[in-house]
């Protein structure tokens, strides 16, 4: 089993379980909302975040989105890392329904993509050292390659997500960080023009 050195952060026991099958690593719930109002919690997790860092593993939906925000809020932000899962619709077996988006949360999530969330998020593997990587992926190049500021940027900056299995809730700031994350700005540049010139699938 991989060994994470930061602490990951997820919202609820049933993620904190299907993570701990996954890597070994010091796994610290949210309780939900509940650390919105939970200072003893807030001042623990900007204590572990100077120690070891942080990665934030929350659901891709609203409400992970919103716990994402908050923790952004009360710990420094160049401690945090963030890792998202992919919009997957489907249920969690134990639950009668799905949830009110109807997306899979982190717990419903095999081992190899949380593995790989982990991944991209830039988790420091125990026994693996860190490639160091060149110049990184601006806003600028968001722009001049058509995913921000522009007609039909949303679309293609969507179509990017889709393809790099990311949740559509990302910002352009969170994308920038996953992106410098997981590849060069050269790869970068070449896959979004791979993209581009992929003919659009047909459904059915």
């Amino acid at each position: 089993m991989r060994e994470v050195r930061e602490v990951i952060v997820v919202e609820g026991r049933y993620d904190s379980n299907a993570l701990s099958q996954t890597v070994k690593a010091v796994i610290l719930e949210t309780a939900g909302f509940g650390v919105f109002n939970d200072r003893q919690k807030q001042k623990l997790l900007r204590t572990l975040a100077e120690k070891r860092g942080l990665i934030v593993l929350t659901d891709s939906d609203g409400a992970g989105f919103v716990i994402r925000s908050f923790l952004r809020s009360c710990v420094d932000p160049r401690l945090v890392k963030h890792a998202y899962i992919p919009d997957v619709y489907g249920k969690e077996r134990r639950k009668s329904k799905p949830s009110k988006e109807g997306k899979l949360g982190v717990e419903g999530m095999p081992p190899e993509i949380l593995l790989e969330a982990l991944r991209r998020a830039g988790a420091t593997f125990v026994g693996e050292e860190a490639t160091q990587s060149g110049q990184p992926i601006t806003k600028t190049d968001l722009y001049r390659l058509g995913l921000s500021g522009g007609e039909g940027s949303r679309e293609k900056r969507l179509a990017l997500l889709k393809a790099l299995d990311l949740p559509e809730r990302l910002t352009a700031n969170a994308l920038l960080d996953v992106l410098n994350a997981i590849m060069s700005r050269e790869e970068f540049i070449r896959f979004v023009i791979s993209i581009a010139n992929s003919p659009p699938r047909r459904e059915g």
